[in-house]
């Protein structure tokens, strides 16, 4: 059976869904992310939908600043690692396209300059730079 591509908000939906459920399980991730989202994983999401929404099919229905609330996340690379893995994991399972390719290269991007980012602030301990 031929696996659709990301084209609607309901893809969208599902990938998010099926993704973070695996999140917030993961031995490496789970705590985490349970600990920064606590009881907010429903407002989370819908965040999440939005955010994929504008980046994957252009409807602008997200605003916000997306690195703020991971900066001072106790990850590395391990974390940043898994976290790809279980996303292109998850995209692989549900979709094959142009647009499941491009969430998984966004997915990437996104990784390597939020990783980047906290580097950068935990080696100058800056809190101007946002």
């Amino acid at each position: 059976m031929e696996k659709p591509d990301l084209a609607a908000r309901a893809d969208i939906e599902q990938m998010v869904d099926a993704f973070y459920a695996k999140v917030r399980i993961d031995p490496l991730l789970g705590g985490i992310f349970n600990g920064a989202v606590q009881d907010r994983w429903p407002e989370h999401l819908k965040k999440m939908y939005r955010f994929w929404e504008t980046v994957l099919l252009g409807k602008h229905s997200y605003a916000g600043r997306p690195f703020r609330p991971h900066r001072d996340l106790p990850v590395g690379e391990a974390h940043f690692n898994r976290w790809k893995g279980l996303f292109i994991e998850t995209v692989d399972h549900y979709f094959a396209g142009d647009k499941a390719e491009e969430a998984k290269r966004r997915a990437e991007l996104m990784a390597g300059l939020f990783r980047s980012k906290i580097e950068f602030f935990r080696n100058q301990g800056s809190k101007a730079i946002q």
